[in-house]
């Protein structure tokens, strides 16, 4: 991934595509510079991976297992799936965490096998992932973190894990995060990483992170499974507070089908390798760093989305909260005719008024406003249609605004990003078991 220009700001302010509602207040002292650099989910100091194929997935060579450990326990913390079917994976690692108020070495992922639906077999599988990752870095079964991302219903063959894990450990080195990012995927059409650096005045500390999901996308805590590591010294409780807010308007605020899965997971895991602290009075800093990375992520996975391709980003303004602005660009994220509309380039800014009163929220038709890729096509309940044909060019290509004022009087706003409906999707879900 190439370097990316550097983001300068106060603690606090950062431009909205970067933060939305994020911690800080104004007129902070604390600055921080962002930027973009190589290395993933290792390019922090302290962690070191390794992933291989272990044979779950039927493909030759498709990594299918990965670890990702540091060099000691290290503060850790997790978001996980609200749907209440939950798999094992995510159970085991809720009680890890809970049992360890926050600490963890080693994270185990394996893809191609959800172990979601597979009983007192399902939890005994994913415990003895655990315990070989334990055994082998000689620390505790709690503090190893498990998740597990494929097909629903099919139990995991330790005959192939058990070995792949202590091969991988074998093999673990610093500078492997693509290889952690390739291992993460199922439908995914590519792997998703990306790292900063993030100076501060008291020194300088990196962020990484991957993720995988690319189908049943919308998981109301963060995604399919996502890694962050940072090698700044974060409490756990104040790393967990940092994984929520970012979490918040990043891995939260996408939606490809609607769908939350068994099995979403978010990890994060901090080393202190740096040496640099985070505490309240330069928390910001850190937010800054995770919100950078959480966000690429997180777009990244809407761009991959099964049979995806566009990529639409919803700003919702004008509503009385954002908890209200989220709810509203939710609704029109998730509608099939505005993502079928989209799909087809069609401006149908009907769809999106329809969609937006329908939402559960305030809404002023008489005052709201409609606007795809900055044409204006809706205006206190009248059409402007001879705007169409400038809005549809917009839509022809792969990333697409649709912008809306509520007509409230409202100061709030939300950012939301999905992607297209598309017949693909239709065949990848269809066929997706046979």
């Amino acid at each position: 991934m190439a370097d990316a220009s550097t983001i300068r700001f106060a603690a606090g302010g950062p431009p909205d595509q970067l933060r939305q509602g994020s911690g800080g207040q104004e007129g902070e002292l604390y600055e921080s510079a962002v930027t973009q650099i190589h290395g993933g989910i290792t390019a922090p100091l302290g962690f070191l991976s390794a992933a291989l194929h272990c044979g779950i997935k039927a493909k030759t060579g498709a990594l299918d297992l990965t670890v990702v450990a540091a060099t000691r326990p290290v503060s850790a913390a997790g978001l996980f799936t609200t749907n209440l079917a939950q798999a094992a994976p995510v159970l085991l690692s809720k009680r890890h965490l809970q049992h360890t108020a926050g600490l963890a070495q080693a994270v185990v992922v394996n893809s191609g096998c959800a172990n979601a639906c597979t009983g007192t077999q399902g939890m005994a599988d994913a415990e003895t992932m655990a315990r070989e990752v334990a055994s082998a870095l000689g620390c505790s079964p709690e503090q190893v973190l498990v998740a597990s991302t494929g097909v629903i219903g099919v139990n995991l063959n330790m005959g192939k894990v058990t070995p792949g894990i202590r091969t991988a450990i074998a093999h673990m080195a610093p500078g492997k995060g693509s290889d952690v990012a390739r291992a993460l995927m199922t439908t995914d059409p590519f792997p998703k990483e990306d790292a900063v650096r993030v100076e501060t005045a008291a020194g300088a500390f990196v962020i990484g992170g991957t993720a995988k999901g690319s189908g049943m996308i919308e998981p109301n805590m963060a995604t399919m499974i996502g890694l962050l590591t940072t090698d700044a010294q974060v409490p756990p409780a104040l790393l967990r507070r940092a994984l929520e807010e970012s979490a918040r308007d990043t891995f939260n605020a996408i939606t490809v089908d609607g769908e939350c899965s068994t099995n979403d997971t978010l990890f994060a895991m901090a080393s202190g390798a740096s040496g640099v602290v985070i505490d309240e009075d330069n928390y910001s800093v850190l937010l800054d760093g995770l919100l950078a990375v959480s966000r690429r992520l997180a777009v990244d996975i809407v761009r991959g989305g099964e049979g995806a391709t566009k990529v639409i980003r919803i700003m919702v303004e004008d509503a009385r909260t954002g908890d209200e602005a989220r709810q509203v660009a939710r609704t029109i994220a998730n509608s099939p005719l505005v993502k079928t509309a989209v799909h087809g380039a069609d401006p149908n800014w009907g769809r999106i008024v329809a969609a937006s009163g329908r939402a559960g929220v305030q809404f002023d038709i008489n005052r709201a406003t409609v606007h795809v890729g900055g044409v204006l096509l809706f205006e206190n309940g009248l059409p402007h249609d001879d705007a169409a044909p400038r809005a549809a060019e917009h839509m022809k290509g792969t990333d697409v605004d649709i912008h809306v004022h509520l007509g409230t009087g409202g100061g709030a706003s939300a950012t939301i990003w999905t992607c297209d409906l598309s017949a693909e999707y239709v065949r990848i879900n269809g066929e997706y078991r046979t």
